[in-house]
């Protein structure tokens, strides 16, 4: 019984420089029929220009076990830490283009 389980198992290496991560506060979505392409990108107030600082390619199947997961997690951190607010809307609204930089006036 104990080869079955061992069968089962997978063992996940983490580096040292894989498990420092790498922070983005914005993520960009494409699709095609075969896959999900997700695109995390550090975006810097007032500068116009931000680099693509990770790639994710999924299968669709696997997109929808991600959404699936991240629903999770989201829920139970929100029952122990209180419902995530996107923005100054408690509802959720638009994500804020001007990512904390100055506001043009005209």
């Amino acid at each position: 019984m104990e080869e079955q389980q061992n069968e089962n198992q997978i063992n996940i290496e983490l580096s040292e420089e894989v498990a420092e991560g790498t922070y983005a506060n914005l993520a960009i979505i494409t699709h095609s029929s075969s896959e999900f392409v997700l695109d995390f990108i550090r975006v810097m107030p007032g500068v116009p220009k931000a680099k693509v600082k990770s790639r994710v390619i999924l299968t669709p199947e696997h997109a929808k076990r991600l959404l699936t997961a991240l629903e999770d997690n989201v829920e139970k951190f929100e029952t122990v830490n209180g419902r995530i607010k996107i923005g100054n809307d408690p509802t959720g609204g638009a994500f804020p283009m001007t990512f904390g930089g100055p506001i043009g006036q005209a």
